[in-house]
């Protein structure tokens, strides 16, 4: 669904210029430790939102750098604003198309990702814009370098067997599966951080599917 431009925020997500970088370059490529002005793992969120997630997980976790990845300008104005509100100062919000996503980082710069209930794009003529798909799996890997980690969490089944696919097609290694988070004994349930997204459907009863997986 295509959201409502919304004019003011070209102008308000200034005030969080420390925190939101427009549309990086090669120039940073190979340079987020020198942009944190730290060494640390850095975890990168595909597709941030409002950013719920990304700030609660960075307050949980302040020895680790975060970069949270939205294409929409007027979405990620509000995670800007989590992050400020928090006073985080290990996140780093990007307005950038994830396609182009192997010109901003260098081999085995970025530890792990995550992918938080991405566009499902159902019709089959668009498989290839799944963010699990093969191809962007491969972009994944030369970038997160051998051990690296992906967390994939959705609440679309089709989409979930789909990537449980391509998961195994790209030969990664799988792990702690299920096919319903909330439940108690599922594996990531302990600790798991909803989205926006994800408080609003499970309130609702949808069931939300969860992987990781390691690139060997």
């Amino acid at each position: 669904m295509r959201l409502r431009k919304k004019p003011w925020i070209t102008e308000a997500i200034k005030e969080y210029d420390s925190i939101v970088m427009m549309h990086p370059g090669e120039a940073v490529r190979g340079k987020w430790q020198e942009v944190f002005g730290r060494t640390a793992p850095l975890y990168v969120e595909l597709g941030t939102g409002k950013g719920r997630f990304i700030s609660e997980l960075a307050e949980r976790q302040p020895e680790t750098n975060f970069i949270g990845i939205e294409a929409q300008q007027d979405v990620l104005y509000f995670a800007a604003k989590k992050v400020a509100e928090k006073g985080l100062t290990n996140v780093r919000l990007l307005v950038f198309d994830i396609n182009n996503i192997l010109g901003i980082f260098a081999p085995g710069e970025v530890s792990r990702f995550y992918i938080n209930f991405c566009d499902p794009w159902p019709k089959a003529r668009h498989a290839k814009r799944r963010l699990t798909h093969i191809g962007f799996l491969e972009k994944y890997r030369s970038i997160l370098g051998s051990g690296g980690e992906l967390f994939f969490k959705t609440d679309n089944r089709p989409l979930f067997d789909f990537s449980l696919e391509q998961f195994t097609e790209a030969k990664l290694l799988q792990r702690n599966i299920t096919f319903d988070l909330h439940d108690p004994a599922s594996p990531g349930h302990d600790g798991n951080i909803m989205t926006e997204y994800e408080a609003k459907f499970s309130a609702l009863g949808t069931t939300i599917n969860r992987a990781e997986v390691i690139f060997p």
